[in-house]
């Protein structure tokens, strides 16, 4: 029996990086999964989970595509069990003085806007069937500065406190929400290709030294998916090789 057997899981930025690995780990334990994305490549990532997948073009920073993600995962699959939300990108490095608001306002809407949208429509369909489990994708930068990151570390400082204060809305109902803060992660947005292997030797700000892989944040965000946390909700949990213990 897989950790994820008899659920039904949606995943966002499922084209690449930590949503493609975390698409296949859901389904490698059991979940069916429904593969959100905006980029087309959520096609390719359910092609390969196979018929236990469904694909779903989605821009999550919009209501009307979001509601209908949660619709299709129900209709397909009868139920929604897990939501990860994790659709985002970063952006260039800059200072904050050297935004501009069009990037401002995208940097929000994805990376926070997006999040909330997610939580809106998916309790609902978990709360009809007795609970569930999300989990937000923040970041290290939500949780410490991080510079040439203004906006983009305040939109994920957002996901953190929006995860906790979800989390105690709906603690006695059965939603657990938790969040996992990446550190510096060899996706796509890195220049990474799903399954590539990152770059060895580099130095990076981070007291680990390496890149971490999307299988690691995936196996993350498989055990706050899982009943095996049961317990835990409104954590947010670096995985990021030390960079917020420093």
């Amino acid at each position: 029996m897989g950790r994820l057997a008899g659920k039904v899981a949606i995943v966002t930025g499922a084209g690449s990086g930590i949503g493609w690995a975390t698409a296949r780990l859901f389904a490698a334990e059991g979940a069916r999964v429904v593969c959100a994305d905006i980029s087309g490549r959520e096609r390719d990532v359910a092609a390969l989970i196979g018929d236990s997948a469904l694909a779903v073009h989605v821009d999550v920073a919009s209501g009307a595509d979001v509601a209908g993600m949660v619709d299709a995962a129900v209709q397909r699959f009868g139920k929604l069990d897990v939501l990860f939300n994790n659709a985002g990108f970063g952006g260039p490095h800059m200072p904050l003085t050297e935004v501009d608001e069009a990037s401002f306002d995208a940097l929000i809407a994805v990376n926070l806007k997006g999040v909330f949208l997610g939580m809106k429509h998916a309790i609902p369909a978990m709360l009809r069937s007795g609970g569930g489990s999300i989990v937000n994708t923040a970041s290290a930068a939500g949780l410490v500065g991080w510079k040439g990151l203004a906006v983009y570390s305040a939109a994920k400082g957002g996901v953190v406190q929006m995860t906790k204060s979800a989390a105690l809305d709906f603690a006695e109902a059965g939603v657990r929400i938790n969040a996992i803060c990446p550190g510096m992660t060899w996706t796509g947005l890195a220049g990474g290709v799903p399954d590539s292997d990152p770059p060895s030797g580099s130095h990076l700000p981070q007291p680990m030294a390496r890149w971490g892989r999307p299988q690691e944040l995936a196996a993350a965000a498989l055990f706050l998916a899982s009943d095996e946390s049961s317990f835990i909700t409104g954590a947010a949990i670096p995985v990021d090789g030390g960079y917020v213990a420093r």
